[in-house]
């Protein structure tokens, strides 16, 4: 997914709308902040973390967040979480 089809995925799944403009979920790391806070359920924030690591480690999961991601693999892994990831045909 390009930026811009990411930005408003997660905009899309906030119920934030054009009108109030869509934040830079991709490039800014407050903006994926705010979205990570919208996860729910130890489930969901696992799913999320693994999406981050991409790997099925439960001890050292949580001890990922420690480590400086982009706000881009924050925002894909989000959206991947949420089953609403869609690769790029061609």
């Amino acid at each position: 997914m390009t930026d811009d089809q990411i930005n408003k995925a997660i905009a899309a799944h906030l119920g934030i709308t054009r009108k109030t403009g869509i934040p830079d979920f991709s490039g800014d790391l407050n903006e994926i902040h705010e979205a990570e806070k919208t996860l729910k359920g130890y489930e969901q924030i696992h799913t999320y973390v693994w999406h981050l690591n991409n790997r099925k480690d439960w001890e050292t999961d949580f001890k990922l967040m420690e480590v400086h991601i982009s706000a881009r693999d924050r925002a894909e892994a989000f959206l991947r979480t949420l089953g609403k990831w869609e690769e790029v045909q061609g």
